[in-house]
Protein backbone atom coordinates (compact mmCIF):
# COMPACT_ATOMS: atom_id res chain seq x y z
CA UNK A 1 0.00 0.00 0.00
CA UNK A 2 1.48 2.88 -0.94
CA UNK A 3 2.15 5.81 1.52
CA UNK A 4 0.03 9.33 1.76
CA UNK A 5 1.09 12.93 2.57
CA UNK A 6 -2.00 12.58 4.94
CA UNK A 7 -2.21 14.24 8.86
CA UNK A 8 -4.57 13.09 11.04
CA UNK A 9 -7.29 13.47 12.60
CA UNK A 10 -9.76 12.86 9.19
CA UNK A 11 -12.55 14.44 10.94
CA UNK A 12 -10.92 17.55 11.31
CA UNK A 13 -10.04 17.52 7.45
CA UNK A 14 -13.32 16.85 6.51
CA UNK A 15 -15.05 19.37 9.44
CA UNK A 16 -17.81 22.13 8.26
CA UNK A 17 -15.39 24.40 9.98
CA UNK A 18 -13.45 27.31 8.40
CA UNK A 19 -10.65 25.34 6.45
CA UNK A 20 -8.89 28.14 4.71
CA UNK A 21 -6.92 29.03 7.46
CA UNK A 22 -6.01 25.59 8.82
CA UNK A 23 -5.77 23.64 6.40
CA UNK A 24 -1.96 24.75 5.18
CA UNK A 25 -0.79 23.73 8.42
CA UNK A 26 -3.32 20.27 8.75
CA UNK A 27 -1.36 18.65 5.56
CA UNK A 28 1.94 17.25 5.14
CA UNK A 29 3.31 18.24 2.06
CA UNK A 30 4.85 16.04 0.05
CA UNK A 31 8.04 16.14 -1.27
CA UNK A 32 10.95 19.03 -0.77
CA UNK A 33 9.12 20.79 2.41
CA UNK A 34 11.77 23.66 1.53
CA UNK A 35 10.62 24.24 -2.09
CA UNK A 36 7.01 23.07 -1.54
CA UNK A 37 5.96 26.71 -1.21
CA UNK A 38 7.76 27.96 -3.74
CA UNK A 39 6.44 25.79 -6.33
CA UNK A 40 2.73 25.65 -6.97
CA UNK A 41 1.70 24.56 -3.01
CA UNK A 42 0.21 26.62 -0.44
CA UNK A 43 3.07 28.81 1.24
CA UNK A 44 3.59 27.80 4.94
CA UNK A 45 3.79 30.40 7.62
CA UNK A 46 7.38 30.19 7.90
CA UNK A 47 7.80 31.51 4.20
CA UNK A 48 5.81 34.29 4.98
CA UNK A 49 8.70 35.58 7.07
CA UNK A 50 10.94 38.59 5.30
CA UNK A 51 9.33 39.37 1.80
CA UNK A 52 5.54 38.54 3.10
CA UNK A 53 3.00 35.97 1.03
CA UNK A 54 2.78 39.07 -1.65
CA UNK A 55 6.80 39.02 -2.50
CA UNK A 56 7.32 34.67 -1.92
CA UNK A 57 4.00 35.18 -4.89
CA UNK A 58 6.10 37.29 -7.47
CA UNK A 59 9.23 35.15 -6.46
CA UNK A 60 7.57 31.64 -7.32
CA UNK A 61 6.16 33.60 -10.52
CA UNK A 62 9.47 35.14 -11.76
CA UNK A 63 11.02 31.22 -11.45
CA UNK A 64 7.90 29.76 -13.10
CA UNK A 65 8.65 31.46 -16.15
CA UNK A 66 12.62 31.07 -16.12
CA UNK A 67 11.74 27.67 -15.83
CA UNK A 68 9.62 27.40 -18.61
CA UNK A 69 11.96 29.71 -20.56
CA UNK A 70 14.71 27.21 -19.87
CA UNK A 71 12.40 23.83 -20.94
CA UNK A 72 11.80 25.46 -24.06
CA UNK A 73 14.85 26.32 -24.56
CA UNK A 74 15.95 22.59 -24.51
CA UNK A 75 17.92 22.84 -21.04
CA UNK A 76 17.86 19.33 -19.91
CA UNK A 77 19.47 20.32 -16.67
CA UNK A 78 15.97 22.32 -16.25
CA UNK A 79 13.46 19.23 -16.73
CA UNK A 80 15.69 17.92 -14.25
CA UNK A 81 14.88 20.65 -11.63
CA UNK A 82 11.63 19.89 -12.56
CA UNK A 83 11.50 16.47 -11.82
CA UNK A 84 13.94 16.79 -8.43
CA UNK A 85 11.07 19.67 -7.40
CA UNK A 86 7.78 17.83 -8.41
CA UNK A 87 8.87 14.28 -8.90
CA UNK A 88 8.16 13.28 -5.85
CA UNK A 89 4.37 14.38 -5.52
CA UNK A 90 3.68 13.90 -9.08
CA UNK A 91 3.86 10.23 -8.43
CA UNK A 92 1.92 10.36 -5.17
CA UNK A 93 -0.37 12.41 -7.27
CA UNK A 94 -0.55 9.45 -10.19
CA UNK A 95 -0.82 6.69 -7.58
CA UNK A 96 -3.72 8.15 -5.71
CA UNK A 97 -5.58 8.38 -9.31
CA UNK A 98 -4.26 5.08 -10.33
CA UNK A 99 -3.96 2.76 -7.24
CA UNK A 100 -1.07 1.42 -8.95
CA UNK A 101 3.07 2.25 -7.82
CA UNK A 102 3.71 1.10 -11.27
CA UNK A 103 0.90 2.79 -13.13
CA UNK A 104 2.34 5.68 -11.34
CA UNK A 105 6.00 5.42 -12.05
CA UNK A 106 4.89 5.33 -15.95
CA UNK A 107 2.35 7.79 -16.16
CA UNK A 108 5.28 10.69 -14.67
CA UNK A 109 7.21 9.10 -16.73
CA UNK A 110 4.73 9.67 -19.99
CA UNK A 111 4.38 13.05 -18.81
CA UNK A 112 7.75 14.35 -18.62
CA UNK A 113 7.87 12.97 -22.34
CA UNK A 114 4.65 15.13 -23.37
CA UNK A 115 6.14 18.09 -21.54
CA UNK A 116 9.72 18.10 -23.71
CA UNK A 117 7.28 17.27 -26.57
CA UNK A 118 4.72 20.30 -25.87
CA UNK A 119 6.67 22.76 -24.58
CA UNK A 120 6.45 24.98 -27.78
CA UNK A 121 2.72 24.80 -27.31
CA UNK A 122 3.17 26.42 -23.52
CA UNK A 123 1.14 30.14 -23.77
CA UNK A 124 1.67 30.78 -19.83
CA UNK A 125 -1.98 31.23 -19.35
CA UNK A 126 -1.61 29.02 -16.24
CA UNK A 127 1.59 28.64 -14.38
CA UNK A 128 4.40 25.91 -15.85
CA UNK A 129 3.98 23.64 -13.16
CA UNK A 130 0.14 23.48 -13.00
CA UNK A 131 0.34 23.13 -16.98
CA UNK A 132 2.57 20.00 -16.18
CA UNK A 133 0.43 18.99 -13.57
CA UNK A 134 -2.90 19.07 -15.80
CA UNK A 135 -0.83 16.81 -18.29
CA UNK A 136 -0.01 14.18 -15.58
CA UNK A 137 -4.08 14.26 -14.43
CA UNK A 138 -4.90 14.13 -18.16
CA UNK A 139 -2.19 11.16 -18.84
CA UNK A 140 -3.75 9.33 -15.74
CA UNK A 141 -7.32 9.54 -16.98
CA UNK A 142 -6.02 8.04 -20.04
CA UNK A 143 -4.35 5.40 -18.64
CA UNK A 144 -7.47 4.57 -16.20
CA UNK A 145 -9.71 4.94 -19.82
CA UNK A 146 -6.55 2.18 -21.83
CA UNK A 147 -7.23 -0.07 -18.62
CA UNK A 148 -10.59 -0.26 -18.98
CA UNK A 149 -11.35 -0.95 -22.57
CA UNK A 150 -8.64 -3.62 -22.41
CA UNK A 151 -10.94 -5.78 -20.17
CA UNK A 152 -7.78 -5.37 -17.51
CA UNK A 153 -10.28 -4.41 -14.68
CA UNK A 154 -11.04 -7.43 -12.31
CA UNK A 155 -13.61 -8.06 -9.79
CA UNK A 156 -11.15 -6.39 -6.82
CA UNK A 157 -10.66 -3.34 -9.48
CA UNK A 158 -13.18 -0.95 -7.61
CA UNK A 159 -10.59 -1.14 -4.38
CA UNK A 160 -7.12 -0.50 -6.84
CA UNK A 161 -9.07 2.72 -8.29
CA UNK A 162 -9.58 4.06 -4.61
CA UNK A 163 -7.05 5.52 -3.57
CA UNK A 164 -4.54 3.91 -1.06
CA UNK A 165 -4.48 5.99 1.91
CA UNK A 166 -1.48 5.49 4.90
CA UNK A 167 -1.48 8.20 7.03
CA UNK A 168 1.66 9.37 8.35
CA UNK A 169 0.10 10.09 12.02
CA UNK A 170 1.39 7.22 14.06
CA UNK A 171 -2.02 7.02 16.01
CA UNK A 172 -4.34 6.27 12.66
CA UNK A 173 -6.17 3.64 13.47
CA UNK A 174 -6.08 0.84 10.26
CA UNK A 175 -10.11 0.72 10.58
CA UNK A 176 -10.24 4.41 10.05
CA UNK A 177 -7.58 4.32 7.23
CA UNK A 178 -9.97 1.25 5.87
CA UNK A 179 -13.28 3.44 6.44
CA UNK A 180 -11.94 6.22 4.54
CA UNK A 181 -11.19 4.13 1.46
CA UNK A 182 -14.25 3.14 1.13
CA UNK A 183 -16.03 6.60 1.26
CA UNK A 184 -13.50 8.14 -1.28
CA UNK A 185 -14.25 4.89 -3.35
CA UNK A 186 -18.06 5.65 -2.83
CA UNK A 187 -17.44 9.56 -4.21
CA UNK A 188 -17.36 10.77 -8.10
CA UNK A 189 -14.30 10.46 -9.84
CA UNK A 190 -14.67 14.47 -10.12
CA UNK A 191 -15.01 14.92 -6.42
CA UNK A 192 -12.42 12.68 -5.57
CA UNK A 193 -10.07 14.08 -7.78
CA UNK A 194 -10.69 17.50 -6.44
CA UNK A 195 -10.84 16.54 -2.72
CA UNK A 196 -7.34 14.61 -3.39
CA UNK A 197 -5.61 17.64 -4.97
CA UNK A 198 -7.20 20.25 -2.22
CA UNK A 199 -6.67 18.28 1.00
CA UNK A 200 -4.01 15.71 0.61
CA UNK A 201 -1.42 16.97 -2.20
CA UNK A 202 -2.67 20.62 -0.97
CA UNK A 203 -3.19 22.32 -4.20
CA UNK A 204 -4.93 25.49 -4.20
CA UNK A 205 -8.47 26.09 -5.93
CA UNK A 206 -7.07 28.21 -8.69
CA UNK A 207 -4.50 25.92 -9.30
CA UNK A 208 -6.65 22.66 -9.18
CA UNK A 209 -9.14 25.16 -11.70
CA UNK A 210 -6.21 25.15 -14.05
CA UNK A 211 -5.56 21.59 -13.89
CA UNK A 212 -8.49 20.39 -14.35
CA UNK A 213 -10.04 22.90 -16.53
CA UNK A 214 -12.60 24.01 -14.43
CA UNK A 215 -13.77 27.36 -13.20
CA UNK A 216 -12.46 28.19 -9.45
CA UNK A 217 -16.00 28.13 -8.14
CA UNK A 218 -16.73 24.90 -9.48
CA UNK A 219 -13.58 23.21 -7.84
CA UNK A 220 -14.73 24.82 -4.28
CA UNK A 221 -18.29 23.52 -4.53
CA UNK A 222 -16.81 19.96 -5.55
CA UNK A 223 -14.79 20.18 -2.36
CA UNK A 224 -17.67 20.93 -0.23
CA UNK A 225 -20.14 18.31 -2.25
CA UNK A 226 -16.99 15.59 -1.66
CA UNK A 227 -16.55 16.37 2.30
CA UNK A 228 -20.04 16.56 2.91
CA UNK A 229 -20.69 13.04 1.30
CA UNK A 230 -17.86 11.91 3.46
CA UNK A 231 -18.87 12.88 6.93
CA UNK A 232 -22.38 11.49 6.08
CA UNK A 233 -20.73 8.25 5.20
CA UNK A 234 -18.06 8.43 8.34
CA UNK A 235 -20.20 9.77 10.95
CA UNK A 236 -21.92 7.11 13.26
CA UNK A 237 -25.40 7.67 12.63
CA UNK A 238 -27.53 9.63 15.23
CA UNK A 239 -29.92 8.36 16.77
CA UNK A 240 -33.73 9.08 16.01
CA UNK A 241 -35.35 9.05 19.60
CA UNK A 242 -34.18 10.36 22.71
CA UNK A 243 -32.97 7.89 25.43
CA UNK A 244 -35.87 6.79 27.67
CA UNK A 245 -35.97 8.21 31.19
CA UNK A 246 -36.63 6.09 34.13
Amino acid sequence: MGTMGLALPWKARIASAPREAAAASAVTRAGDPATAGKWGTRVEGSEHLGSGPQGAAAEAATEDAALAAACRAGDLRAYERLYSLHGAKMKNLARNVLGSPVDAEDAVQETFLKVQRSIASFRGQSSFVTWTYRILINTCYDARRSRLRKKEVTTDDDSEETPRIEPRAPGAHPSLRMALECALGKLTRHQRDVFLLYEVEGFRHAEIAGMLEITEAASKNTLFQAKRNLREMLEPPRSSSAPSRA
